[in-house]
């Protein structure tokens, strides 16, 4: 079942955070993963949000989604990320037999 990660961050380190994106997207497709949206400024229709910038991947499925977050060529270039930003990242199963839940 296709999986979500729907990243939520503030950046604090423009460099830092930069040279991560620079190396991002290969890591990410040789891992299966697709980069479906990255907005730096995503609009607030409803309620709070203390954040700055959302980014949405796909995955196949949770194995790889797991297998590209522990890879050492992810955790090599996130050390950038972990540096220069404070967020929260979130994983959600796409819509399967169990919905609704």
């Amino acid at each position: 079942m296709t999986v979500y990660a729907l990243a939520q961050i503030t950046i604090h380190d423009r460099a830092r955070y930069d040279r991560y994106v620079a190396a991002f997207l290969p890591v990410l497709a040789r891992h299966g993963g697709r980069l479906l949206a990255a907005d730096g400024s995503p609009r607030v229709v409803e309620g709070s949000w203390p954040h700055e910038k959302a980014v949405l991947m796909s995955f196949d499925n949770r194995e790889d989604f797991e297998r590209w977050s522990i890879s050492p060529e992810y955790r090599e270039i996130s050390r950038d990320r972990e540096a220069a930003t404070e967020g929260v990242v979130l994983l959600l199963d796409g819509i399967g037999h169990a919905w609704p839940a």
